[in-house]
């Protein structure tokens, strides 16, 4: 492999994209598991993609093995767990904004949670989120207004801390 800059990639994203993997998957351990499986698929990639985007490329791989290990389990995709054994501020430090956020996470589907996940807590455009999950951006556009919807009937107090108020 060449590694020319991998290793520094890795470094500047690796607790955002562990971020992401957490929010998608409720679960730190699988979130890490995800990230790492995501790390090696770049990095076997890392000459074709450090000209690229592998930023990009490594949210498409966490949301897609996501979801495919979902379909596997055909489980509900988030630990219904009440305390967090993450250290740090993953989704905050404030552990009832954390449990907000992870029950409201919980009663998505596992698309519209990666649109939510993409679009309002990593902060990326329709069309970055549609270039990384593979779709139009009708189907971004969509599925974050279905994601909106069932938290604005079931979990209100989240919108309040992404913003989500249209």
């Amino acid at each position: 492999m060449d590694d020319e800059g991998f290793s520094e990639w890795v470094g500047g994203v690796e607790r955002q994209l562990l971020r992401s993997a957490y929010l998608l998957t409720g679960d730190l351990q699988r979130a890490e598991d995800l990230l790492q499986e995501a790390l090696v698929k770049v990095a076997l990639r890392w000459r074709r993609l450090r000209a690229e985007n592998p930023t990009a490329y490594a949210r498409r791989i966490l949301v897609r093995d996501n979801v495919s290990a979902w379909r596997r389990r055909r489980e509900t995709p988030v630990a219904d767990v009440v305390g967090s054994d993450l250290q740090g501020d993953m989704v905050s430090s404030d552990p009832e904004t954390e449990l907000v956020v992870r029950r409201a996470l919980a009663r998505l589907t596992p698309a519209q949670r990666a649109v939510l996940v993409l679009r309002h807590f990593d902060d990326l455009s329709e069309r970055q989120t549609a270039e990384v999950l593979g779709v139009s951006v009708g189907t971004v556009k969509s599925q974050n207004a279905a994601a909106l919807a069932r938290l604005r009937t079931g979990a209100p107090e989240l919108l309040d801390l992404i913003g989500g108020t249209s």
